[in-house]
């Protein structure tokens, strides 16, 4: 099969994606130095992340029946453009002067609304432009592409904060928004038609497409895990980082050399071809326990920086190979619903890990829930092991069904 970049159809919707996911790596801290310019407030910045993910993680399941019921190509469409609009208004607000704090509360809870619709259509999308033996490749792309952004994105921010403060950023990616749904309206889309029922059928055959097979949902416990740790170390390390390690840099480091990691297991994911996908990705996930462990034991910033290296590689490498394994095994008619579920169980233990931490470490000190964290992330990453349907997933022969597929015909339209 040729490389799916060599087609332009994929060419477009590929930079309409890049575009965005380059706007969305520069956001985060733009909108943290927005939101302390208006305010000097850390509760401040809570409250505009949590107006922003709250109604996210609450919209997703509808997003997944939204992204199945009608074009993935559509609901991408729409979203994109509403998302743009809410970046472009943050923007102007901004560069204008007199910025009211509620009103990047409001925009930002209305883009994390539609992300939630605009998050479940990328693997129907992926799958409407590629063919089935090009998945891996293309999903490998956006891998990297997601990788570098995260890598850059925190540079890119600085440099427009610099130049002309964080207003531009945030025009930077509505702008970046508008571009992908302009060249997402020249890609054309594979669809496939689904009887639509009850909102609650539909919901509850996506929770069973998920459920009944054990490697997803026992996958999605250490997925989920994996996210939970991850919030107590963004939310202890960079108080830790400035104490044990000598200053900001420490963890400004960290980051970046964790940035790289990513990239670099992205690149892995691009040329390797595990045989049994879903358990390899599931180990490199648990060496996030080594970051964790380090840190709480007092170990020297190099060991700790170049561990969470080791571990974001670990992520890098999972996204990619686990997105194929999803799109090959799952009916296309309910791939949205599932994808919706697949985050919501993900990221839901995030807030669960950013309300704890703190009140753990208050009560035991920081190396407590830094040690449960590292406990909680190796055993549910590394014990997938034990699950008959992880050991045993393959990689999908293009020519027939992936390990508890039924086969099905889809309609082209």
């Amino acid at each position: 099969m040729p490389h799916p970049l060599r087609t332009l159809n994929f060419r477009l919707f590929f930079a309409g994606r890049s575009l965005s996911l380059i706007g969305d790596a520069v956001i985060p801290a733009a909108l943290a130095l927005a939101v302390l310019q208006i305010t000097d407030s850390a509760a401040a910045m809570g409250l505009v992340l949590a107006c922003a993910t709250v109604p996210k993680l609450l919209l997703l399941p509808i997003g997944g029946v939204a992204g199945d019921w009608f074009a993935a190509r559509t609901v991408a469409l729409v979203t994109d453009a509403v998302r743009a609009a809410s970046q472009l208004f943050v923007g102007v607000e901004l560069l204008a002067g007199q910025p009211q704090l509620w009103q990047i509360a409001v925009a930002e809870a209305i883009g994390g609304a539609a992300s939630a619709f605009a998050m479940p259509t990328i693997s129907p999308l992926v799958t409407g432009t590629v063919e089935r033996d090009q998945l891996h490749r293309a999903n490998a792309l956006f891998g990297i592409v997601r990788s570098s952004a995260r890598f850059g994105g925190p540079a890119l921010a600085g440099l427009l904060v610099y130049l002309a403060g964080p207003g531009l950023a945030f025009l930077l990616d509505g702008v970046s928004f508008a571009l992908s749904a302009v060249l997402l309206g020249f890609t054309r889309v594979r669809n496939v038609e689904v009887e639509r029922r009850s909102l609650r059928a539909d919901l509850a055959e996506g929770w069973q497409e998920m459920r009944s097979r054990d490697w997803y949902w026992v996958s999605l416990i250490g997925h989920s895990a994996w996210n939970g740790a991850a919030a107590v170390l963004m939310t202890l390390g960079p108080a830790l980082a400035v104490r044990e390690f000598g200053g900001e840099g420490a963890w400004v480091l960290l980051l970046q050399v964790g940035a790289g990691g990513l990239l670099l297991g992205s690149l892995l994911a691009a040329r390797a071809r595990p045989r049994r996908p879903i358990l390899t990705a599931n180990l490199g996930l648990a060496t996030y326990a080594l970051p964790l462990g380090l840190f709480a034991a007092g170990a020297p910033a190099p060991l700790v920086i170049g561990a969470y290296g080791i571990a974001q590689a670990g992520l890098g490498f999972l996204n990619p190979v686990w997105e194929t394994a999803v799109q090959q095994a799952i009916p296309p008619h309910a791939l949205a619903r599932v994808v919706s579920y697949d985050w919501l169980l993900s990221l839901g233990a995030m807030p669960l890990g950013y309300a704890l931490a703190p009140l753990a470490a208050n009560l035991w000190g920081p190396a407590v829930p830094l040690w449960i964290a590292a406990g909680v992330v190796a055993v549910a990453c590394a014990g997938t092991a034990l699950v008959p349907g992880v050991r045993d997933f393959r990689a999908a022969d293009s020519r027939t069904p992936a390990p508890g597929r039924k086969a099905e015909t889809e309609t082209v339209s």
